[in-house]
């Protein structure tokens, strides 16, 4: 007997059947059985579905004779199923890698509830969307189980049949059944709810949700959707014949009345010319279903619930038009108060341009506000010790308040005290460029650090990848680095890139990078490896490997999962960690939900992409994965070994390009796939004598410049004004390379 039964509808969705059938049937738990109900599709389905079944064993292919619907469909695969736990899963959807697993672990944690619910994601034909509105209800869940009865909030779950696994003894005991017609889901979705004794919740996305363009009944406006009455009348009957449920009647009324009212308010369900009838019915329902002393919550649709009481369609027309007037009115007024406002901020900024500067103040911002790390953040500390006369203020967003360190003076971007810091400073330090409203004052001294060497094309480099800079305000970007004074590169390479790709007047400082210092440094570095290594739990015998990639200009979200975390999580083996550390910009990335929370959940590997200081997270590695990301120039700095996955570097030079080939001259072994990345560290490679020898010349050439004194560099040039014999390239205790030939080298870039 399978643990699982899955049970798919199938009607018309020959374009899409595939797809779903192989997110089932490729899931990394694979003790389930698939029961494919053809429910007389007059398509291609029927053969699909015998294809897949004369194939795998694990498929059962149900032809019906006649059409009889979604519901009526799902109830046919029902006396099929053998599994323990029963799922639905609609056929122009598809399960997300792993689910299954997850789930299955989830089930063996809780102990067999009677339900398990689960996350899904909207993926619109034009793109993916976000999380469900339930998100926050499965993460407050935990790992406990509960009754409805106690936690009547989880009665807003969505309402589907797929976003569930139901004990199948539980399901067929109570004989629940779906009926016919549209909106079949809601009512066995709240009967199984409210009878359930124990439901768990896991928050893991688990389904990708379409939205077709066309053909879905839900956005195809008709009669059908007066099918809700009929839906929500055998729900109250299930009801009337359970008095040991009378607890959930005010419950689900008002749920069935925010639900109706919820359908006869969109066009793409109601016809205009059948809302009044739409209306009469729902007021009907409610004079025949109304508990005693039934008072709608303050969060429900409340004013129209009541409405429905004593007040005819006229009144919800009206109430409709107030709303509207209301909220226009509101924008109106929120937008004359933000122009006001704005206007004033910029008068008082012009007045703050008059004062004079403070040779005595620096800002500093790093990651777009959004952040205090990186170089500048290198820098303030180093300043700190060296020129405690300078005072140093970060511009943050509202948004990154949380995230400033304790004791830290900050400003707000776009407050009072942010314009007037702004117009005052002396020093500006950033990694990336300030606003295009702030004025660069004569005197004024702005220090660039960028974010790394760059392998990819930056800036005017990218006229030729029209595709990588779409979006993107060349004229714009090169006004704002017009204001550069100075520009920190950490070997010769990044010198002549940033003057090509910024051609504006700033100097270069030969400096190292600031934030590199501490993983050239050796002891305050090795303590901040070993405190977070620490922190994340990882025992002094494991080996920490950390799998760094980049974003994709080719991918719509520019985010695209090249390695199989799970099975590179499982092949590493015992004694390994793996750690995983998105790019900064999909931190909250809808992508991330999808997978690699529910891995570090399950402690298949660690996610430290919210982890505040990179440093920290190469020093506590022993070894580093990464495709393209600029991580790989910093982490070289430690010689530790480094492998590079390439397997779509072709597509990744030929739509973002780069200035060299790093296959050609890698810092480490290269790998192309799964299999190769597994057998480099299974076999021992990624620490041999010939990744030695690559790692060796990469530092020889990137790591030039970096000796661990960059940020004091920085301070004494720029903040303190002393001699420029303190350039990294000018003293002799920094490695030096021979010179080499740079047409060579840099094809793309000559």
């Amino acid at each position: 007997m399978p643990r699982f039964s899955v049970i798919v509808p199938v009607f018309k969705v020959q374009g899409f059947l595939r797809e779903c059938l192989d997110s089932v049937l490729d899931q990394s738990f694979d003790d389930l059985e698939v029961i494919a109900v053809d429910d007389c599709s007059p398509d291609g389905c029927g053969a699909i579905l015998d294809e897949y079944a004369a194939r795998d064993p694990r498929v059962r292919a149900v032809h019906l004779p006649e059409n009889v619907g979604l519901g009526r469909a799902r109830n046919a695969g029902l006396p099929h199923a053998t599994g323990d736990y029963v799922l639905f899963l609609d056929s122009d959807d598809k399960y997300t890698p792993g689910l299954l697993r997850a789930v299955a672990e989830r089930l063996d944690a809780t102990h067999d509830p009677d339900i398990l619910v689960f996350d899904h994601v909207r993926t619109h034909w034009w793109g993916r969307a976000g999380r469900s509105d339930a998100a926050g209800l499965l993460e407050q869940a935990g790992t406990d189980t509960f009754a409805l009865r106690e936690h009547p909030e989880y009665l807003h779950l969505f309402l589907v049949a797929w976003n569930k696994a139901y004990r199948r003894d539980f399901f067929l005991g109570h004989g629940f059944a779906y009926r016919p017609g549209l909106y079949e889901d809601a009512p066995v979705t709240y009967q199984t709810m409210v009878t359930a004794e124990r439901i768990a919740c896991l928050d893991r996305v688990g389904v990708e949700y379409r939205q077709r363009r066309q053909g879905a009944i839900t956005r195809t406006p008709g009669r059908k959707h007066f099918d809700i009455f009929e839906q929500y009348e055998g729900l109250f009957a299930f009801l009337a014949e359970r008095p040991g449920l009378d607890w959930a009647r005010p419950l689900l009324f008002e749920r069935a009345l925010d639900h109706m009212l919820f359908a006869v308010a969109r066009p793409e369900r109601v016809l205009r010319g059948d809302r009044r009838e739409f209306h009469r019915r729902i007021r009907a329902f409610y004079r025949r279903h109304v508990p005693p002393g039934f008072a709608p919550p303050a969060e429900a649709r409340r004013t129209e619930i009541r409405l429905l009481a004593r007040a005819p369609y006229s009144a919800h027309l009206a109430l409709g038009v107030l709303r509207r007037v209301r909220r226009a009115l509101g924008r109106r007024a929120q937008r004359m108060r933000e122009l006001v406002v704005r206007r004033l901020k910029q008068s008082w900024y012009r007045l703050q341009l008059r004062r004079a500067l403070d040779p005595g103040l620096a800002v500093y911002s790093a990651g777009h506000s959004r952040a205090v790390n990186g170089d500048p953040h290198a820098i303030s500390l180093r300043a700190a010790e060296l020129a405690p006369h300078v005072r140093g203020v970060w511009a943050v967003r509202p948004e990154a308040v949380g995230l400033v360190p304790p004791g830290t003076e900050y400003v707000t971007t776009g407050s009072w005290r942010y314009y007037r810091v702004m117009a005052r400073a002396k020093h500006w330090i950033n990694d990336c460029n300030w606003a295009g409203e702030l004025v660069k004052r004569p005197g004024s001294v702005h220090v660039q650090t960028h974010r790394g060497t760059p392998l990819k094309y930056m800036a005017l480099d990218l006229r030729s990848r029209p595709g990588a800079r779409h979006g993107t305000d060349l004229r714009g970007m090169l006004r704002r680095s017009d204001r550069w004074d100075v520009s920190l590169v950490a070997n010769r390479h990044s010198e002549e890139v940033w003057q090509q790709a910024y051609p504006c007047h700033f100097t270069s400082l030969r400096s190292g990078c600031p934030r590199n210092d501490v993983l050239v440094g050796g002891g305050a570095g090795d303590a901040r490896g070993a405190g977070l290594r620490e922190r994340l739990g990882v025992r002094p015998s494991e080996t920490v490997v950390l799998y760094a990639p980049t974003l994709r200009d080719y991918r719509k979200g520019r985010h695209v999962w090249r390695v199989d975390l799970e099975a590179l999580a499982g092949s590493l083996g015992p004694g390994y960690r793996l750690l995983v550390r998105l790019h900064p910009s999909l931190a909250r990335h809808h992508e991330r939900a999808l997978l690699l929370r529910d891995l570090h959940r399950r402690g298949a590997l660690t996610d430290v992409t919210d982890e505040p200081h990179v440093e920290d997270v190469l020093l506590a590695c022993d070894a580093l994965i990464t495709d393209y990301s600029a991580l790989m120039f910093d982490y070289a700095n430690l010689d530790r070994p480094i492998v590079i996955h390439a397997d779509d570097w072709e597509a990744y030079r030929a739509t973002r390009g780069a200035y060299f080939d790093v296959t050609a001259e890698p810092p480490g072994h290269v790998t192309r796939s799964d299999a190769e990345l597994a057998k480099v560290f299974h076999s021992g490679v990624w620490q041999d004598a010939e990744s030695t020898r690559l790692r060796a010349a990469f530092r020889e050439r990137f790591c030039e410049y970096d000796d661990g004194r960059a940020a004091e560099r920085v301070v004494r040039r720029i903040l303190l004004g002393e001699a420029q014999d303190t350039d990294a390239g000018a003293g002799h205790a920094v490695r030096i390379p021979a010179p080499v030939d740079r047409s060579a080298r840099l094809p793309e870039y000559r």
